[in-house]
């Protein structure tokens, strides 16, 4: 199987202030127009606590702390892209959100869990049910 035909490991990094996420609108890739938190492809022979730090950095230029494992997917909904998505939780810690990337995003927010702006990622329906019931593994969809 050719590199290009693997999955890739994605990490997403929903990020708490004061009982809020913040989410950026997605654009120029997959799930663009999407709202998404934080996060990208984890490097070779990173942890997943640096890369959650390293892409919130690069991303929105703010500093994250407590960082906490949620749940892995095996996402496949935006094929032919694969992901093996690790889902991380933080807190806040310092800096205010900054478009760093604008190739990769419009804008970043600040919004209620109970009221969050549409559409959402794919991932997020993952986030809310896991953290509603504790479930911390969702695989792929499969036929039959």
């Amino acid at each position: 199987m050719e590199e290009q035909n693997r999955p890739k490991v994605g990490i997403g990094v929903l990020i708490f202030k004061d009982g809020k996420v913040l989410l950026g609108k997605r654009k120029g890739s997959h799930g663009a127009g999407e709202y998404a938190s934080p996060g990208g492809k984890l490097d070779l022979l990173e942890s997943f606590a640096d890369c959650a730090q390293r892409e919130t950095r690069e991303e929105c230029g703010i500093e994250i702390t407590n960082i906490r494992f949620q749940f892995v997917a095996n996402l496949t909904t935006y094929a032919p892209k694969h992901f093996v998505h690790i889902q991380l939780l933080a807190d806040w810690q310092s800096g205010e959100p900054q478009v760093l990337e604008p190739e990769k995003v419009e804008a970043w927010g600040w919004y209620d869990p109970d009221n969050l702006p549409q559409p959402m990622f794919a991932t997020y329906q993952m986030v809310k049910d896991s953290v509603q019931t504790g479930k911390n593994y969702y695989d792929a969809p499969t036929d039959g």
